[in-house]
This record gives structure tokens, sequence and C-alpha cells, in this order.
């Protein structure tokens, strides 16, 4: 998705403000169509696209209907995402750490140590980055210690549905 800094290239297939809605959906299917047994989307970069409830209602709409969940990346603090996706009663959660907005692994070290802070505080935690050699190097390393501290991964559907859970039981008190 289109990035607020211009120089920043988020790829030939972005989805951008520029777009219609009809080149939005057909460049979201086109995305999608190809692969199966995924749950849900996210946006990669997208702190311009994210921030426009128009374009991200179309995108929220396309969501709901395969029956997706929604992933913010949270690439900026203005994304309508989240709002616009408990608005439409779209699956949704949201990226609590980003491991490796500095690449190295002093860094990706420090935000996996505040990742597991979050799970361990909150019961579950939502950490991002990209495939980076360091990075996953870091994580090959990380991965091994969490049986140790009582953190297990899960996959992206168990943690929302736990949210769900945690949230539906708070508001039942």
């Amino acid at each position: 998705m289109e990035p607020l800094d211009p120089k920043e290239n988020p790829g030939p297939k972005a989805l951008t403000l520029a777009l219609s809605e009809a080149e939005i959906k057909d460049r979201f299917a086109a995305m999608l169509d190809p692969w199966s047994g995924y749950v849900g989307v996210n946006n990669h970069m997208g702190s311009r696209f994210t921030a426009d409830t128009q374009h991200m209602t179309t995108i929220m709409t396309m969501v709901k209907a395969r029956g997706l969940l929604w992933l913010d990346s949270k690439t900026a603090g203005n994304s309508v995402g989240p709002s616009l996706a408990r608005a439409m009663g779209v699956a949704m959660v949201e990226r609590d750490v980003f491991i490796d907005n500095v690449q190295s692994e002093d860094e990706i070290d420090q935000e996996l140590a505040r990742a597991e802070q979050v799970a361990l505080q909150r019961g579950t935690a939502i950490a991002i980055g990209h495939p980076h050699d360091v990075t996953l190097e870091s994580l090959r390393i990380w991965m091994t210690t969490l049986p140790a501290k009582g953190i297990s991964l899960a996959p992206i559907s168990e943690i929302y549905r736990r949210q769900a859970t945690a949230t539906q039981q708070r508001a039942e008190r």
C-alpha cells in the first residue's frame, strides 16, 4: 500500500490513492487469487493509504467478503483500518511490536524481548518484521528460548480468537 514518503517504493502493484475503486478491486483480487490457505491480509507500508477512509472502506469490504482477517501493521498512528474493521464487522488484529525497524541483532533482540513482555502481560502479542538475514537469524535463535519462558508461537487466527474472546468477556462484565 502507498507509503507516506513518495521516495519509498511499495512495489509495482501497490494500492495507491490514485487508483479507482475498480482498479483497487482488480489489484486486490490479482494479488490474492493465485494463493490459497491464507486467513488474512495486512498492509505492507501503507501509511498514506491506510489513513484514507474511502480507499480503506473498499479494502475492508473485500476483506469481509472473502471472510478474511485484517492485520493492521500500524505503519502510522492515523490508520483507519482498525476502526473501519470494527464498524464493518471485519475480524481484525493490530501489530504490537515491529521487530526490525533497525536491522541490527541487538535492536531486534530488544524488540523480541518487548514482544515477550507484551505477551506475558496481555496473553498475546503480535510482532512483525521483514525477512532480512539478520531478522531471520535472530528469530531462529529466539524461538529456541520460548518454551523455557512459557511462551508459544501461534497462528494469527488463534491470536484473533483469544483477543476476541477476551474483549467479549470484558464486555459481559
